[in-house]
């Protein structure tokens, strides 16, 4: 049997039954939270915080004995203040929002605070021995750089060929893991030293980047397959993930097939330097 082409096959039929919604495979190496309460910001301050961990305001990194930093520059908090204010025409009384703001520092940026708030990852996925082993002759072959940190992205940057990965420990399953590993390798493959198939003007949005997506997920769905690690879920998920980009390009369906001999072609690389 063609285990590739099986592949490929049953994905296509999952998706002539509609849209499954996609879930991202990990969870977030935790969020930007109050140092005093644990609490997290809303989802504007996280955006503008950007770095997960704990954050003080200047007098409540003092109280706690600690300093900050010199040199280290503050980042802005907002929140609506809600006041009393008098219409002029009817003497109402209303309360009106007003935004206001404070700044805080990440406990990173002080000296003699530590974290006091631990965020729990999953960590039930577990290194599997033929996938590592997969993915340790085509990294020492291609000469990809991996790495693995706490985040809530992943990543393949053709500028510096570096594959980024969240940590094992933030997924909850083996497939899902290898899966996100094997999608950003897939993407690896199309570097101009290899295969020479990622597209320049490739950019979110556009659809060369849906493309290169499509060809990332299939040889994903793939390598995960050979590897023996393919569940229901996760091959639903990849599925999903495939047909969310198909509706960019229109749902032009006989694209898959196009798609999935250029990710043969990236999956043949990678196995190829497995032996």
């Amino acid at each position: 049997m063609d285990i590739y082409k099986e592949v490929t096959d049953r994905i296509i039929a999952q998706m002539e039954n509609g849209i499954i919604p996609w879930q991202k495979p990990w969870v977030a190496a935790g969020s930007c939270i109050s140092h005093a309460t644990g609490k997290p910001y809303s989802l504007l301050n996280q955006m503008m915080l950007g770095k997960a961990g704990e954050y003080v305001t200047f007098k409540q990194c003092q109280q706690e004995g600690g300093k900050v930093k010199k040199g280290e520059k503050a980042s802005m908090v907002v929140f609506w203040k809600w006041i009393e204010q008098k219409v002029e025409e009817t003497d109402e009384v209303k309360e009106v929002p007003f935004l206001r703001y404070y700044n805080v520092f990440h406990i990173d940026q002080c000296e003699g605070l530590t974290a006091k708030h631990t965020f729990r990852l999953p960590a039930t996925a577990n290194a599997d021995e033929k996938a590592e082993s997969m993915i340790a002759s085509y990294v020492q072959q291609s000469g990809v750089k991996l790495i693995h940190q706490a985040g809530n992205r992943a990543s393949y940057t053709p500028s510096a060929d570096t594959v980024t990965l969240p940590l094992l420990k933030q997924f909850s399953q083996n497939a899902e893991y290898y899966s996100t590993a094997f999608h950003e390798l897939t993407h690896s493959t199309g570097h101009a030293s290899r295969l020479n198939r990622l597209d320049k003007t490739a950019f979110f949005g556009t659809e060369a980047y849906s493309k290169e997506e499509l060809v990332a997920e299939i040889g994903a769905a793939a390598l995960v397959n050979h590897a023996g690690l393919e569940t229901v879920s996760s091959f639903r998920n990849s599925t999903a993930y495939i047909q969310n980009w198909l509706q960019v390009l229109k749902n032009d369906k006989r694209f898959i097939v196009n798609a999935a001999g250029k990710a043969e072609k990236a999956v043949d690389l990678i196995l190829g330097a497995a032996g």
